[in-house]
């Protein structure tokens, strides 16, 4: 049975990826000016690396993970990872064809800082679970 956390989860999640596809694919005409940079960072990239950084730990929790072994860790991070890379590369994919975005292989590496940061996070959790279920 799936509890109701394991369906709010689920459902967070799915509104997230609506809200990233929105964010991407919405004509920049529609976007309000701002500011160039952030601490003479891009303000572009920071708008990536902060629509990203949310993903593994979402996916995490809409999966309901806790692994068993540390190989099992090791696999869904690895998992989780790349299917955060896979969201991102193919928004800057379909942003490629429309006519006001455009594909930029720095908002790309931005999205993959923000997942690199974020798995890691929920790998050191996933795995201080499972030391501290072998411990009880």
């Amino acid at each position: 049975m799936t509890s109701a956390k394991s369906i709010l989860s689920r459902v967070l999640f799915v509104l997230y990826l609506g809200a990233v596809a929105a964010l991407c694919f919405l004509s920049s005409e529609n976007l309000p000016d701002i500011q160039r940079t952030i601490w003479g960072i891009p303000t572009d990239k920071v708008a990536h690396f902060a629509m990203f950084l949310p993903f593994p730990i979402l996916f995490y929790l809409a999966w309901d993970h806790r692994s068993a072994k540390a190989l099992g860790a090791i696999t869904f991070a690895l998992l989780n990872m790349a299917a955060g890379a896979l969201v991102a590369a193919i928004t800057e994919w379909v942003q490629k064809y429309l006519p006001t975005r455009s594909m930029d292989l720095h908002d790309f590496g931005s999205d993959l800082l923000a997942l690199g940061i974020a798995t890691a996070l929920v790998f050191i959790i996933d795995v201080t679970h499972l030391k501290s279920r072998k411990n009880v």
